[in-house]
């Protein structure tokens, strides 16, 4: 049996993988280059998100542009 598309995207955003916002299509929005921690994907396919600034926001893989960080 394939993966779903949200289990799919739970391989690739494990709780705790750190990434850095490109561009994010919501007017209430983090800004461009915030970096945080993946908290876990709903059932819809949304990465929620503990942006470094204190906000709660979901990343939304089709529509908004992240990339995923190393810390060193």
């Amino acid at each position: 049996m394939g993966y779903t598309k949200v289990e799919t995207l739970r391989q690739i955003y494990p709780s705790g993988t750190r990434l850095k916002l490109i561009h994010m299509e919501d007017s209430q929005s983090v800004p461009d280059g915030m970096t945080g921690t993946v908290d876990y994907v709903d059932d819809a396919g949304n990465v929620h998100m503990l942006w470094d600034n204190g906000r709660t926001l979901a990343f939304l893989p089709d529509i908004d542009k992240a990339i995923k960080i190393t810390e060193e």
